[in-house]
């Protein structure tokens, strides 16, 4: 009997397989949200897919809750994009990080429709904090601020209830996306005239004339949407 030892595999090979296997549930777990339609998954189904033990999710990641999250930032190089897109002041960042948000919606809508069915069903509490994160809001937060900075907002405009303004503006498109009122086509065209509309409220005197274009524009792209969407629905 031979008393010989196999060679524990070196450091860098084990990370490159623990890596492997994240990506795999990952992957897994995505994949199942969008072809099942269920947010709720369980670990033994995604380990199944992945085609790992029952474990190996709970050693690498610990909880559904930092899957879902992992799966989030996985496919969202949110703020590699932002940072590569040419210089623009506060109130253009704010609609070019709405737009890069929204097009992964677009990109995707199977999946994000599901998270955001989640999202919005009162027992999606759990969900609702992974994707409405304090990260999140303090990035949307800091546009706000530096556009008040850039003085964008009239006297006595309260930059935490403007957030929270346009928050619920995004967030009721999102609620007509998701029982079908509109296309995901409609959802980038919906929200930014949305928020065109409430920062024009909010503007100052020396912004009003650009928010006053920024809401002719949108509306614009938005009327061109629901047009094309009409004409989709009518044709024979």
């Amino acid at each position: 009997m031979s008393l010989a030892r196999t060679a524990p595999a070196p450091a860098g090979r084990r990370e490159a397989a623990k890596t492997e296997r994240r990506r795999r549930i990952i992957a897994a777990a995505r994949d199942l949200i969008r072809e099942t339609g269920d947010a709720g998954l369980s670990m033994r189904a995604i380990a199944a897919r992945a085609g790992v033990s029952l474990a190996t999710p709970y050693n690498l990641f610990g909880s559904k809750r930092a899957i879902v999250l992992a799966i989030l930032e996985d496919v969202r190089e949110f703020h590699e994009r932002f940072s590569r897109l040419p210089p623009s002041d506060a109130l253009g960042r704010l609609f070019e990080a709405l737009a890069i948000s929204i097009g992964y919606y677009a990109e995707d809508p199977d999946f994000y429709h599901t998270l955001w069915s989640a999202l919005l069903d009162t027992s999606g509490k759990e969900l609702r904090t992974v994707i409405l994160n304090p990260q999140s809001h303090a990035f949307w937060a800091a546009l706000i601020a530096e556009a008040g900075k850039d003085g964008a907002f009239a006297e006595g405009i309260d930059p935490d209830l403007l957030l929270r303004n346009l928050n619920l503006t995004f967030e009721a498109v999102m609620l007509n996306w998701v029982h079908g009122a509109i296309g995901a086509e409609e959802l980038e065209p919906s929200v930014s005239y949305g928020y065109a509309l409430a920062l024009r409220g909010a503007a100052s005197p020396a912004y009003a004339a650009r928010l006053d274009h920024e809401v002719r524009r949108r509306q614009a792209r938005l009327r061109q949407a629901i047009a094309k969407k009409t004409a989709a629905c009518t044709e024979p």
